[in-house]
């Protein structure tokens, strides 16, 4: 049986108390919020059953609003990869950044699994090369199992346009008072260097919306 207890930042759940000491290299599975639970507890349960590790599933969710949907896909992966042999354990975070949580529960001979789509940090780097530069592990890549977004309603549109034409329309104004500063390398630098944000958060906004 599968026991939720609440540890600092985590939500813990065991689905044999043995895991620990009974199996050192792991599947670290690094679970997002918008993944095809079923599909992808398949495609983990092959790699357990071929690799004979155990499952460490880690979930991180942005805030307390998403954690009970990402909990309960979770608690229902653990529960179909328990099989004779593989132990599946479940830790559910909140916060933003998989290379802290990663960091909490690597040990050597853990071979790290995330998914294609899974972009981190301010430049939304893919997940993948993240993870490999930070840890000397093995990390495994799953992919075409991300759910496909709902269609944003019109107040999401409607906040999405705003925001492009804020974006835009603020650069614009910047850029109109560099145009008229003396013509020179001065005055080029600050046009590139006012370019770069502006695409920068253009992507970034786009991102939020989909």
């Amino acid at each position: 049986m599968i026991k939720p207890s609440l540890r600092q930042a985590a939500l813990t759940y065991n689905t044999n108390s043995d895991m620990d000491s009974g199996c050192p290299n792991r599947l670290l599975v690094l679970v997002p919020t918008d993944i095809d639970y079923s599909a992808a507890t398949r495609r983990i349960w092959k790699l357990a059953k071929a690799a004979r590790m155990h499952v460490q599933l880690l979930g991180l969710c942005q805030d307390t609003a998403e954690e009970p949907g990402l909990r309960r896909g979770l608690f229902m992966m653990a529960s179909l990869l328990q099989d004779e042999g593989i132990f599946a354990e479940v830790k559910v975070h909140i916060g933003a950044n998989w290379v802290n949580v990663v960091k909490t529960y690597y040990k050597a001979g853990d071979v790290i699994v995330c998914f294609a789509e899974q972009r981190t940090g301010l430049l939304r780097r893919p997940l993948r090369q993240v993870l490999e530069s930070n840890f000397k592990a093995t990390v495994y890549i799953l992919s075409n199992l991300t759910r496909q977004k709902p269609k944003l309603n019109m107040l999401s549109q409607v906040s999405a346009w705003l925001g492009f034409i804020g974006i835009i329309a603020g650069f614009g104004i910047l850029q109109t008072n560099v145009v008229g500063l003396p013509e020179g390398s001065f005055q080029n630098g600050l046009l590139i260097l006012s370019i770069i944000p502006e695409f920068w958060l253009i992507w970034v906004w786009g991102g939020w919306f989909g």
